[in-house]
């Protein structure tokens, strides 16, 4: 069941990241690639968790899995605060 799960978290994300770029690239809007980046960042962040807990059990990745989320989410805020129009 963790395996359904965890696959279907990384497909949600991938399926925000290919929306948000999309929609980037058809309006223009930097919020939306910001965003995009960050659903890129967050989709990394469930295929290492896939990794952690099913085909690497005996390796622990979580300090990359947080690395990874945190760097998605400080792109976002970046995107956020400095780029805003």
């Amino acid at each position: 069941m963790a395996t359904v799960i965890y696959t279907l978290d990384a497909l949600t994300a991938l399926l925000c990241t290919v929306l948000l770029l999309r929609a980037y690239l058809h309006g223009r809007y930097r919020l939306l690639l910001w965003s995009g980046i960050c659903f890129a960042g967050l989709t990394l962040n469930n295929v290492l968790l896939v990794l952690d807990k099913l085909m690497l059990p005996d390796i622990d990745l979580s300090p990359l899995r947080s690395a990874v989320a945190l760097a998605a989410m400080a792109i976002l805020l970046y995107g956020m605060i400095w780029d805003s129009e």
